[in-house]
């Protein structure tokens, strides 16, 4: 049971911790990561993922290059940055009080 909405207001996070554990992918090596360590619960669309890849690299957080792939086509290539290891701090601080909260509002209803 994929659930695209599930995404909502994580997929920098994932995005970001996938490169900073994997080094450079392209787009759909990101996808991929995102629905087999999700055991297929998380699915990201094209509509998605490339919007927020193109907004997280003018934030200077990843950049990207374009390269031959092994299937001999042109990917682009993305790769954390400092800025984008920094970024992901924040987010995992802040992903982690929201999901806290969350816990605690669960255990209390």
């Amino acid at each position: 049971m994929a659930r695209t909405d599930s995404l909502q207001g994580s997929l920098d996070l994932m995005v970001l911790k996938i490169l900073q554990r994997r080094g450079p992918l392209h787009g759909y090596g990101i996808t991929t990561h995102i629905e087999e360590m999700s055991q297929e619960v998380l699915r990201v669309e094209e509509g998605s993922l490339y919007p927020g890849l193109h907004r997280m690299e003018e934030a200077g957080w990843i950049k990207a290059r374009w390269s031959i792939t092994d299937n001999k086509r042109r990917a682009r290539i993305y790769e954390i940055t400092s800025q984008g290891r920094k970024q992901l701090e924040r987010e995992e601080s802040r992903w982690n009080a929201v999901n806290a909260a969350v816990l605690r509002v669960l255990k209390l209803a």
